[in-house]
């Protein structure tokens, strides 16, 4: 097995690489089909403004969560696993926002035979507020 990082090579502080994201109509329309999330508020600008949102449609807060899944596995490859992940939802992501997901390790430890790593997230509008605020946990192969 090839493992992109291992426990030992990480430290608490370390960035994580980010993964970035211009969104649009096309990254919501495939989200949705994938997802079954055909929902007029991220489909249709008059259902949006209607909701609330003077922009019109926006994006689903699900998207985010898998962008940060997707930083998460380039980050640690296919053989490391996700063990939790929280995050919350603070801002609505509008069409062309450019996201970029970020991850910041907070925590190292030993937990019976897992390696665990605790990493803060988020995902930073090209405004530079933070939209998605959250952790995960995952476990990490060590060097043997």
């Amino acid at each position: 097995m090839t493992y992109k990082v291992y426990f030992d090579d990480v430290k608490v502080g370390d960035e994580i690489p980010t993964f970035v994201k211009q969104t649009d109509f096309m990254h919501w329309n495939r989200y949705a089909a994938i997802n079954d999330e055909f929902v007029y508020i991220h489909m249709d600008d008059e259902a949006g403004k209607n909701s609330g949102n003077a922009q019109g449609a926006f994006g689903m807060g699900n998207l985010r969560w898998a962008y940060l899944q997707n930083m998460l596995r380039d980050w640690m490859g296919d053989e490391a696993e996700v063990r939790e992940m929280s995050v919350q939802y603070r801002a609505i992501n509008q069409k062309h926002d450019v996201l970029t997901c970020t991850g910041k390790i907070t925590e190292k430890k030993v937990e019976g035979s897992d390696n665990l790593v605790r990493l803060d997230l988020n995902v930073i509008d090209q405004n530079g507020k933070g939209t998605t605020p959250g952790y995960a946990v995952v476990a990490l192969p060590a060097r043997k």
